[in-house]
């Protein structure tokens, strides 16, 4: 919700899973957002970032790895990575 001033100020913006679109509640204590700096030409870090958020069932069924690797290589991060075909 915005004010008049179009300042947000909502006190709790959900997250969505990056690997399940599931809407991650307040009480997930087990989820995560992995943060993956963007690196310049020389292998710097930028200020910019891509972030991933996995919820807790993601994690507790051990598929956090493999879900990032699909989501590092969809968003352009890794090559040859994660394949479908397995």
């Amino acid at each position: 919700m915005e004010n008049d001033q179009g300042i947000l100020v909502d006190l709790y913006i959900p997250r969505k899973c990056a690997a399940t679109s599931r809407l991650i509640t307040a009480k997930d204590h087990a989820s995560v957002q992995i943060n993956i700096a963007d690196v310049d030409a020389e292998g710097r870090a930028l200020p910019t970032y891509t972030a991933f958020a996995l919820c807790g069932q993601v994690r507790s069924q051990g598929e956090s790895d493999d879900s990032l690797n699909r989501l590092a290589t969809k968003a352009g991060l890794l090559r040859n990575v994660w394949s479908a075909q397995k």
